[in-house]
């Protein structure tokens, strides 16, 4: 592929799935860590916020890739290079 060509689709925004599974995993586990704290300062028990965390993080996960793929397929707010730097689809 040519360095012009991978320069459009990075610019439509298009990614791999496995790049959205990896954005999912990095941001869910940031989020897991944060359901933990919050559950573990509510209840004061480290288990019962280690079984909310380690229940959400699977659930969440999942609904986290299919968002990201979803909005992949929507072309609306993406720049178009043929229009030029100023102009955005949809709008």
């Amino acid at each position: 592929m040519s360095r012009e060509a991978r320069r459009v689709i990075f610019f439509r925004g298009a990614e791999t799935h496995s790049r959205s599974v990896l954005k999912a995993i990095s941001w869910r586990t940031l989020g897991t860590l944060d359901t933990f704290a919050i559950s573990w300062f509510f209840t004061g028990r480290v288990e019962i916020a280690g079984s909310i965390a380690g229940f959400e993080i699977v659930t969440k996960i999942a609904w986290y890739y299919v968002h990201e793929r979803v909005w992949a397929a929507i072309p609306w707010g993406r720049r178009r290079l043929d229009w030029g730097a100023d102009r955005v689809h949809g709008e």
